[in-house]
């Protein structure tokens, strides 16, 4: 049974398309990453998902049958745009907001502490929101959007502003629930958190779909052209004629091979190269990284002039709060 399906749907603010005949399924126990630059249609999607919106054209169903609004009470939504009470303490506030969600104020507070010690943020919960870091107040929101034990969860930028021990933490947590059989949509802009966590992947660009499917799948269909490579000493072997582009950095570069029925060959032909003339402490060749797939779609849809470069900056536009206002 698939806990959200979107069948080509349609988003229009006055005369802006925010999302263009956009389909996919989310199955249980899957995380799925909606992904996208700033101003690609993220936004606008979940909120027609959880009927904070509606399409113009097309239909969203949720857990099998089509959208209701007493389905919230099965789901979680961290959204982008963040919101606490800043003179409440932590306890009394996730308690409120456990109850909100129909907890009793006994079963809020036991499951407020469970997460707590999980994310490791006890000694906060005496505290006053006003006095914790950004990045605290992350945790204590996304405690919040987990209290009621929803089905289907649903993260806005979940990372945002937080440092990687406390990213990996949440991280590990998401990993949890999937496990669990939860559904978890994570929506990012951050391709290189989606390689790690997500099982099936929609990307999309000013409002349309662009690539979707298995990430495995998506990844092992592209050929195996990127070499990542750290040294000391002479560069000349960057004029490799196999290399087509390369981003060279203090000891390191990132090097994209010529297509070429030999490409193994070329491969191990600028290993060699390289170490007639330098000291290589690392040398990987693998397939291209998702951001690396996502401009490349973008750049068959959309021509660069000239053959010039993209990057995620690039196509990052006006975020979706801004069209929605």
């Amino acid at each position: 049974m698939p806990i959200v399906q979107l069948n080509h749907v349609r988003k229009v603010y006055d005369t802006k398309v925010a999302v263009e005949d956009l389909s996919f399924t989310i199955e249980p126990g899957t995380m799925f990453g909606l992904l996208g630059p700033n101003g690609s249609g993220k936004t606008s999607t979940i909120r027609m998902m959880i009927g904070i919106t509606v399409p113009d054209s097309g239909s969203v169903s949720l857990f099998d049958k089509p959208f209701v609004r007493k389905m919230l009470a099965r789901v979680g939504y961290l959204p982008e745009e963040r919101g606490l009470y800043k003179k409440m303490k932590v306890l009394d506030q996730l308690v409120f907001l456990g109850q909100l969600h129909g907890l009793t104020a006994s079963e809020a507070n036991q499951r407020s502490r469970f997460w707590c010690e999980k994310l490791e943020i006890t000694e906060a919960i005496s505290k006053k929101t006003e006095d914790l870091s950004k990045g605290m107040q992350q945790k204590i929101q996304f405690i919040a959007t987990l209290l009621h034990d929803p089905e289907l969860i649903i993260m806005d930028e979940p990372f945002s502003g937080l440092d990687p021990i406390n990213a990996n933490l949440l991280m590990d947590a998401l990993a949890d629930l999937r496990r669990e059989g939860k559904a978890v949509l994570f929506s990012t802009h951050r391709m290189d958190q989606v390689e790690k966590l997500c099982d099936n992947i929609a990307l999309i660009h000013r409002g349309h779909l662009i690539l979707s499917g298995s990430m495995t799948e998506i990844k092992s269909s592209y050929p195996r052209n990127r070499v990542h490579i750290h040294f000391e000493g002479d560069d000349s072997f960057l004029q490799d004629p196999s290399i087509e582009s390369l981003k060279r950095y203090s000891g390191y570069a990132e090097i994209k091979l010529r297509p070429s029925p030999t490409l193994a060959d070329d491969a191990q032909s600028l290993l060699a190269h390289a170490i007639r003339v330098a000291r290589i402490s690392r040398f990987e060749v693998t397939e291209p990284t998702l951001e690396d797939i996502f401009i490349e779609k973008v750049r068959e849809a959309l021509p660069i002039a000239n053959g010039g470069e993209l990057s995620m900056a690039q196509l990052d536009q006006p975020k979706e709060s801004d069209l929605d206002d």
